[in-house]
């Protein structure tokens, strides 16, 4: 086992994956694909400075700490959607693809059988399963959202870098097996823009709305904005087979497989 670097990491994942047969989700795969890959060149990431898990709905990155994340979280709000966007329009509704995206940072170690292990990946692959994130995608009208550490709002997101603006994101706090994180979502959902084909939630419970812009927060399947407490066991996502040839020991060099 390599011993743990300092990388930043980005996790995809599509939402409800499950829902479609073995053609359909071959497809989104390959535009899943596209779209990380595309995002990470208009952030100017160089495929020599990343590294890929493959999870079969989702994908996760490690990205050298020489890439700029001031470059990443602004590419994420503003290339990724348009990115989703123009793949989606041409496609029927049953094929469109909908993601939900982590931005941390933290320390990673690659095993002998190329998994990945670390206790602040457990923790953004928490972030990505977490409730508030998957019922702010089911309420969102546009095809993704984005979730981002404390660590990176403190030491990005709250300055405001050109193109990001702090009042954007939501503060939460979501219960994970390891206790309770804090985290910051990207936006609010207006209320009665509710997108699941389902009208209630995985318990059967009726899921409110989450207030619109400018309102007093408001609770969401035992979420609730503005640092409230969220309720629910999260589960994270670790190993995985590694797309690239990346020295995690120390500066990297190769070629992707």
């Amino acid at each position: 086992m390599t011993g743990p670097v300092y990388r930043t990491i980005l996790l995809f994942d599509i939402e409800k994956y499950g829902s479609h047969d073995d053609v359909e989700q071959a497809f989104l795969r390959r535009m899943l694909y596209d779209v990380v890959d595309a995002t990470l060149m208009a952030a100017d990431v160089d495929e020599t400075a990343r590294l890929r898990a493959d999870r079969g709905d989702s994908v996760m990155e490690l990205i050298d700490t020489q890439v700029p994340v001031p470059t990443l979280v602004k590419t994420l709000l503003a290339e990724t959607p348009a990115l989703l966007h123009n793949k989606n329009r041409l496609m029927a509704t049953g094929a469109q693809m909908r993601l939900r995206i982590v931005l941390s940072s933290g320390y990673v170690a690659v095993d002998e059988l190329n998994g990945w292990v670390g206790s602040d990946l457990n923790h953004a692959c928490r972030l990505l399963d977490a409730n508030p994130l998957r019922n702010a995608l089911k309420q969102r009208e546009g095809d993704c959202v984005l979730c981002v550490s404390d660590g990176v709002y403190q030491g990005v997101v709250r300055h405001g870098p050109l193109g990001v603006r702090p009042k954007e994101f939501q503060q939460i706090t979501v219960e994970t097996k390891e206790g309770p994180t804090v985290a910051w979502l990207h936006g609010l959902a207006r209320e009665g823009t509710h997108r699941s084909e389902e009208p209630n939630g995985p318990d059967g419970v009726q899921e409110p709305a989450v207030a619109s812009p400018g309102l007093p927060p408001v609770n969401l399947n035992g979420a609730s904005f503005g640092g409230s407490y969220v309720a629910g066991d999260q589960h994270g996502v670790s190993g995985g087979q590694v797309r690239g040839d990346v020295n995690l020991g120390g500066t990297e060099r190769g070629e992707r497989g």
